[in-house]
């Protein structure tokens, strides 16, 4: 039995390994010269800023496969402009990899979120959620308007997606691509842990066109 199909808690050290090796035998008998072609350099025309939770993994989720998709995931997929790791990801993405696509995809049901939500103490943890109450804070006239507190969760993780895609359009990094003719598309997605579907946001970005005067490089 290959690891992916194991149960969490019967997932060991050594059953990683084995199913490591169960994995490239499956693969090699589909595509004999698969990894003598991955091998060979990536071209992914997606890069995935994702959350780090475990059951959000963007290959499955999007039946793809090892060389599709670059992925950058972080704890409730936040994109600020001072986070040198997020910034790192995406010019490679868009200035080396010349990727087409870049999807902010948040999940229902998402810890860290939550977490932002309410005010008890996690660790340093707290510094990074902050980010996510500001979200609620631009926001907060709408989230106070609906009925419950389920329906302020879900409509924050969906805020918290939008808002990273803004701010991925107000980068210099993007922008300059835009600037350069390149083709690049930004894209804000939820995933549904219990439906397993995405939900398109509608907020993609080709320009920027939606970005504040204020946010745009001459």
């Amino acid at each position: 039995m290959c690891a992916k199909h194991q149960n969490s808690e019967d997932i060991t050290y050594e059953s990683l390994l084995e199913g490591n090796k169960e994995w490239v035998a499956e693969t090699l008998k589909e595509d004999p010269a698969f990894f003598e072609n991955l091998s060979k350099g990536q071209k992914p025309p997606v890069l995935w800023i994702g959350c780090s939770d475990s059951r959000v993994p963007a290959n499955q989720i999007t039946n793809t496969r090892p060389g599709d998709i670059f992925v950058h995931r972080n704890i409730a997929n936040v994109v600020v402009g001072t986070d040198l790791n997020m910034l790192s990801v995406l010019d490679y993405s868009v200035n080396v990899l010349k990727v087409r696509h870049v999807i902010v995809c948040g999940h229902y049901g998402c810890g860290g979120v939550n977490a932002a939500l309410g005010n008890a103490q996690v660790g340093i943890i707290d510094n990074w959620l902050r980010n996510i109450k500001d979200v609620y804070r631009l926001h907060e006239d709408e989230l106070n308007e609906l009925p419950d507190s389920q329906a302020r969760f879900d409509r924050l993780v969906e805020l918290n997606a939008i808002e990273g895609v803004y701010n991925l359009s107000k980068t210099n990094i993007v922008q300059n691509a835009w600037r350069n003719g390149q083709e690049l598309s930004v894209h804000g997605w939820v995933y549904s842990l219990q439906t397993g579907l995405i939900k398109d946001l509608q907020v993609s970005c080709k320009n920027n066109d939606l970005v504040a005067p204020i946010f745009r490089f001459g």
